[in-house]
């Protein structure tokens, strides 16, 4: 009997077998006719997977069904492939990278992606935790990517095949450009991979998706119908009970239904400033020549001592930067953490040395005279680093502004190795 895959032809839990197969040179068709919603509600689905999902592969032996079990028999059923490794630790290293696909990637990007499509009711906080859970995995997988090709051994694996079948439903469903910038390595490592010959056979051309997906609300056909008829006559009464029996419960359930807006930030309500951020940040974007001229002698037409103040920034542990990879990735991983604050932000962080150890300072200005509480609360990283106001009126310390938004070099008396913006 041939191995039969009962699933979409889309479906990116499907190409992971049909990927190790063209690895391991191994056969497997497609079910004829399979139809989601209907072939898989079959009985004889059914007796295959009681819960009557996808995919679920027939073998001469019985039917598998979860994806990861599926791939991993199909990677297993020749042993002379390097699917899994050449060791022991390999295995385990293989096993790792396929948990982490899966809880760390995929599940993150589920529970982004179903609100918005109307599966589960949208609420903002639980899709900010969602990407910030998806953004602290990547950053992990990133950092790890930065100095691995693949990530088991010098060769594709079964934990490559995963990843990158996960990765693909975030680059082709809610990851744009944009977010996947912050990503370098995940890029590269991703697009490698859905390009080579055996990938592409089963994906086939893959393209990034170019904006993220409107919210479509969960609905619930029948409630209209209810608060139109019956509501006029009955709420009276109903608003009497539950004025004096449950005044709780009625004021949860109007929370549900109609929840208050989110309160302000407080840099919201600080008054009017004459700087406008944006405007400041498309001139350091723009400007490619003449930048002291042009940029900085803008910035401080622009700058205002009252609405906005900058600070100097220098991390505290600088003798532990012995690694530069590992130093750039610890700054790149900050700016995104930062990410909460790109509205009332601008930042610039230089990476200092020719040799280790190197030497982490930054310039930021930040929406009112204070660091704002909330990037404290909410950004670990801003214990990492001492925090001095920039005097102004300090020409030294104006001149050192200046250096660090035109990334001078050397910067006082050391090579850049690196700089980063945060606009």
């Amino acid at each position: 009997m041939a191995l039969i895959l009962h699933a979409g032809k889309t479906n990116k839990n499907s190409f992971k077998a049909l990927i190790a197969a063209e690895f391991n040179g191994v056969q497997i068709e497609y079910a004829p006719n399979f139809e989601m919603g209907v072939s898989n509600k079959t009985p004889e689905f059914l007796k295959m997977n009681p819960i009557g999902k996808i995919p679920v592969l027939e073998t001469p032996d019985g039917p598998i069904f979860e994806s990861n079990a599926i791939a991993r028999y199909v990677a297993r059923l020749k042993a002379d492939n390097s699917l899994y490794g050449s060791s022991l630790i390999d295995y385990g290293h293989i096993e790792q990278w396929i948990d982490f696909a899966s809880l760390e990637i995929d599940a993150n990007l589920v529970s982004w992606f179903r609100p918005r499509m109307g599966r589960a009711p949208y609420l903002p906080p639980v899709e900010e935790a969602a990407i910030a859970a998806l953004k602290r995995a990547l950053d992990a997988l990133n950092t790890y990517l930065a100095c691995n090709t693949y990530l088991v051994g010098h060769s594709v694996t079964l934990a490559d095949i995963i990843m990158t079948c996960n990765l693909l439903f975030g680059f082709t469903q809610l990851m744009t450009k944009s977010f996947t910038s912050e990503f370098p390595h995940v890029e590269r490592y991703f697009w490698t991979l859905v390009n080579q010959p055996k990938f592409q056979k089963i994906v086939g051309e893959v393209k990034q998706i170019e904006s993220l997906p409107p919210i479509q609300s969960a609905k619930k056909p029948s409630q209209p119908k209810e608060s139109a008829k019956s509501k006029p006559k009955v709420e009276p009464k109903k608003e009497a009970k539950k004025e004096v029996a449950k005044p709780k419960a009625e004021a949860g359930e109007e929370e549900e239904e109609a929840p208050k807006p989110k309160p302000k930030n407080p840099l919201d309500l600080l008054p009017p400033s004459k700087m406008i951020l944006d405007d400041w940040k498309r001139l350091y974007s723009n400007t490619k020549t003449n930048f002291r001229e042009v940029a900085i002698k803008g910035f401080w037409e622009m700058y205002d001592p009252e609405g906005y103040s900058l600070w100097f920034c220098n991390y505290k542990y600088n003798d532990e930067n012995t690694v530069s990879f590992v130093t750039l990735n610890k700054v790149g991983g900050f700016l995104q953490r930062m990410d909460l604050a790109r509205k009332y932000a601008f930042g610039k962080m230089l990476v200092i040395g020719s040799e280790p150890p190197f030497k982490v300072k930054g310039l930021w200005l930040f929406r009112g005279q204070e660091v704002p509480q909330f990037v404290i609360d909410e950004c670990y990283d801003m214990e990492l680093y001492e925090w001095t106001k920039v005097d102004i009126s300090d020409e030294a310390q104006k001149e050192r502004v200046n250096q660090m938004i035109e990334d001078a070099e050397p910067f006082e008396g050391e090579a850049l190795l690196d700089a980063k913006c945060f606009k």
